[in-house]
């Protein structure tokens, strides 16, 4: 009987576990359908993503140096919409048909605007860069969405942060159904009338880009005389920052910004030595140019080997004699003569921007001068003395503009409605020189340009003064020839200097041959330019 009763025990238990798991499923079930049917019942959202517009850099005038073209992307709602419907604007018809066919929200991008409805929104999204872009050295480059170099790193905070989205949200149901009937919010964001203005005139940046296309390396800069603002500025060979492996691995380094790089200067700087000569009222000193000056066991070359005969100052000029100035340069006193290369810009430093910043260069010490070699270097450009295009444009600048030294700027101020600038300051400007050996100055170098019958910068729309430069670099190359850089800087127009030019052709050779005709081809172009805006 124990043993019946204990069986009967066992089978109540067992009954009751079963009864209780049933009863335990069931509510398990109910307590699911309840919250499916809540969550059904409540309304979400779905967002779909149609780009970001990021912040532009402007020239002068306000023209768009990126973000100058723009994509139209669409955002598509399938069960909105036919595929028949999408496809007059889809750009590419095999991707529309294999996102339409997922039956979810999407974007594409699309060759034309049409109707917008409830179930189709179109936008128009800022293209970085087009096939052609300007300035690259300037505008920099971007990695990882974050600005690398140039203006994409100085302002990266600004052209990437804050409403930069494209968008538009839908409300849902519980099954992630797209309710119509709720309306879409379309987010179109504004941010390319936000940027960076620059002092860049856009038409003379692609003027100095055509003129300098078949410099292998080399520079070139043009400033406003009367302000210092950097209207152009170009580096060569130039990149493409839309393929940027193939820059990285150029043997010709496209990636360094040349206008920011120091190199030996060569007879350009002969115009220091003469202002320094004027300075000290020694305008009337005469030599004789035999092909060549010795001092001590040097001997420096004339490049007219047969020599120029007697010479003034304003013929040594226009024949870029080296033994005249090696001559005067020993009459100077060398402490002003050297505070008179630095307070020019030699050896200093100019700052466009953060991350943008040109090398001081090489400016000897007055100890160095003391040592007669290096004293009749500097006084024709070479030996240890380096600069870079912008200083030597600074220099010009400050020669044309009377002696008022305005310090470079690429930087007018920022904006943000693409219309207005903020926060602009005013050039820094110091006077250099007198206003009277300025003057003497730009008629040495006015007569270096038409008094030199071979001379290659002769503009025809444009009088105009220059002064060229063959620069030794102690760089030889396979035939044993040594590469020299050309260089040319000047003003136009002669009489009223408005603009200030300089040429660099690294490793070009004559500057007379190489970078004079672009110097001459971007003035006549300049003035070309004024005449049909004035008509």
């Amino acid at each position: 009987m124990r043993r019946r009763g204990e069986y009967g025990i066992l089978i109540i238990a067992v009954l009751f576990f079963f009864m209780f798991f049933g009863i335990s499923l069931n509510f398990l079930k109910l307590s699911q359908e309840r919250d499916y049917v809540r969550t059904a019942a409540d309304s979400s959202f779905v967002t779909i993503h149609a780009g970001e517009t990021w912040g532009t850099v402007f020239d002068r005038n306000f023209n768009r140096l990126t973000n100058a073209k723009s994509r139209i992307i669409a955002v598509a709602v399938p069960t909105e919409i036919t595929l028949g419907e999408l496809e007059q604007y889809a750009a590419d018809a095999e991707n529309l048909r294999m996102n339409y066919e997922k039956a979810k929200p999407f974007a594409f991008e699309c060759i034309k605007k049409g109707e917008e409805s409830q179930g189709l929104t179109f936008f128009e999204i800022p293209e970085r860069y087009g096939e052609e872009i300007p300035a690259p050295h300037i505008i920099g480059y971007i990695s990882e969405n974050k600005g690398a170099s140039g203006l994409e790193y100085a302002y990266n905070d600004l052209f990437r942060s804050g409403n930069v989205e494209n968008s538009v949200t839908y409300s849902t149901d519980g099954f992630g159904n797209i309710l119509i009937g709720g309306g879409k919010n379309v987010i179109r964001s504004t941010k390319d009338n936000t940027g960076v203005v620059t002092t860049l005139d856009s038409r003379i940046q692609k003027i100095c880009e055509e003129a300098g296309n078949d410099l292998k390396k080399g520079a070139i800069v043009v400033s406003d005389v009367k302000n210092g603002e950097i209207l152009a500025m170009a580096s060569f060979p130039q990149y493409d920052m839309n393929n940027l492996s193939a820059a990285f691995s150029d043997e010709n380094s496209p990636m360094i910004n040349r206008c920011l790089y120091s190199f030996s200067v060569g007879s350009i700087f002969k115009l220091v030595t003469a202002c320094e000569a004027i300075n000290e009222d020694i305008t009337n000193f005469v030599c004789r140019c035999s092909g060549a000056y010795n001092i001590g066991n040097l001997t420096f070359g004339c490049h007219n080997r047969a020599g120029h005969g007697i010479q003034n100052m304003k013929e040594a000029m226009t024949n870029s004699c080296n033994p005249y100035f090696i001559n005067i340069s020993q009459c100077l006193d060398l402490q002003e003569y050297r505070s008179l290369a630095y307070n020019f810009g030699f050896g200093r430093e100019i700052h466009l921007c953060t991350g943008m910043i040109s090398s001081a260069g090489v400016l000897p010490s007055v100890e160095d001068l003391l040592i007669p070699g290096e004293l009749a270097n500097f006084s024709f450009g070479q030996g240890r003395l380096t600069a870079t295009p912008l200083q030597i444009n600074q220099m010009t600048c400050a020669i044309a503009n009377g002696g008022e030294l305005n310090m470079l700027r690429l930087i007018r101020g920022v904006t943000v409605d693409g219309e207005t600038v903020g926060n602009e300051k005013s050039p820094l400007s110091s006077r250099v020189i007198s206003e009277d050996t300025a003057r003497k100055l730009r008629n040495m170098m006015i007569g270096a340009v038409y008094d030199n019958e071979n001379s290659n910068a002769v503009p025809e729309l444009v009088r105009a003064g220059a002064k060229t430069s063959t620069a030794q670099t102690g760089i030889y190359d396979d035939k044993g020839e040594e590469l020299c850089h050309g260089w040319i800087t000047g003003f136009f127009p002669a009489g009223a200097p408005r603009y200030a030019v300089t040429v660099l052709a690294e490793h070009g050779g004559y500057g007379n041959d190489t970078a004079a005709p672009i110097f001459r081809e971007i003035a006549d172009r300049i003035i070309d330019m004024e005449n049909k805006m004035s008509r």
